[in-house]
């Protein structure tokens, strides 16, 4: 899969640019808060529908402005796509593919799927569960779409129960209320924690071999999804499990008025050699263990639809050891990369490679290797 151009207007910092990639490495080089991560995002929204740095489609408009549009052609194998979105003040972003505009972002299915890595994944090891369930969360709805629908669901029920809880006092008895709404959960929840915990086994099996290979054979690592119940391969059991956990919590919710148990509470531990990484892992293990994640993620995505994703290293690839970078650049040839970078020293290392500079200025991308030297005075 191959993003073959963009154009953007009045996105971010892009007033009008249009321009084609290579099909290999595409090297962004700027200075900070010049537009390169802003391509990324580009490039990441016609994939999922969504931006991966903010909620709000508002943000994402230049603000001069009223409206952003971002278009894409793509190459999904044999196939061409043209995927387009347009983005307005104060109303619902509007998507189309080969000119079919869908009913909302969620039927996005063009075939492309990326894998992100950007500095903020570091807080994957080191930060609160809520980081490591949305990596789960965006990883597994790559491969099953009907998994984010399911934790849609979960979470509007969710916040149903708690406003339920936040003003019971002032209604009676909620017992009967509360009954409806843990059947829901359970229903929903099950779902949602049996993708997880499958979905974490096969990440570990790409993980341990990878991982390996990129700390030499001195690490070990294992990772176990902590869910609030006990997971059983069989969904009803795990219902079960939950709908009992629910009503057996019920006081407990009731007195501090709001859900404690639930995949929304869980999280998953990633051990390195037998210690808890969240408490025990330096710096340069935080890196290679986000590295691990993100190229086990691409081997499934892989394997899942025939083809290498689009690699977005987003201000990364500088920061890894040189035995890191060695392994991560002998993938480039599989599959189309991206990579951001302000040190131009770092664009060297590329001999051999299909590859295009892009130099990026004030939301100007200025194409060639040649611009590039001029700019920098080379």
């Amino acid at each position: 899969m191959i993003v073959e151009g963009i154009r953007l207007i009045n996105f971010r910092n892009y007033n009008n640019v249009g321009v084609s990639f290579s099909p290999g490495i595409n090297i962004l080089v700027g200075k900070n808060a010049q537009g390169k991560t802003n391509l990324l995002e580009a490039i990441y929204m016609c994939s999922t529908g969504r931006s991966f740095r903010t909620n709000r489609d508002r943000e994402i408009i230049n603000f001069q402005k009223d409206e952003a549009y971002i278009g894409t052609q793509l190459k999904i194998g044999e196939r061409d796509k043209l995927t387009e979105v347009k983005l307005e003040r104060d109303k619902t972003k509007r998507i189309k593919v080969n000119k079919i505009e869908l009913k909302n972002y969620r039927e996005l299915d063009t075939g492309l799927k990326v894998v992100l890595f950007s500095p903020e994944d570091l807080r994957l090891v080191k930060e609160g569960p809520s980081n490591r369930r949305s990596y789960l969360d965006m990883s597994i709805s790559q491969i099953k779409p009907l998994y984010h629908y399911n934790l849609r669901r979960y979470n509007k029920i969710l916040f149903q129960r708690n406003n339920l809880l936040k003003s019971f006092r002032f209604k009676g008895d909620i017992s009967g209320l509360l009954d409806v709404f843990d059947m829901q959960l359970a229903k929903s929840g099950a779902l949602i924690m049996l993708e997880r915990d499958n979905y974490l086994k096969l990440l570990l099996k790409e993980a341990k071999e990878i991982h390996s290979i990129i700390t030499d054979g001195k690490e070990t690592l294992e990772m176990e999804y902590d869910s609030s119940v006990s997971i059983e391969k069989n969904l009803s059991q795990v219902e079960n499990n939950l709908l009992n956990a629910l009503r057996e919590n019920r006081q407990r919710d009731i007195e501090v008025r709001t859900t404690e148990i639930g995949p929304h509470r869980d999280d998953f531990s990633i051990m390195i050699n037998g210690n808890d990484s969240k408490t025990y892992a330096s710096q340069g293990q935080q890196r290679s263990l986000v590295l691990t994640l993100k190229l086990s993620e691409v081997e499934i995505l892989k394997k899942d639809t025939g083809y290498y994703p689009v690699l977005l290293l987003d201000d990364v690839y500088s920061e890894l050891d040189e035995d890191r970078r060695k392994y991560l650049t002998e993938l480039f040839s599989k599959m189309q990369t991206f990579i951001t970078t302000t040190d131009a020293v770092e664009i060297n290392g590329f001999r051999g490679y299909e590859k295009e500079y892009f130099y990026v200025q004030e939301g100007c991308l200025y194409k060639g290797i040649k611009t590039w030297r001029e700019v920098n005075g080379q």
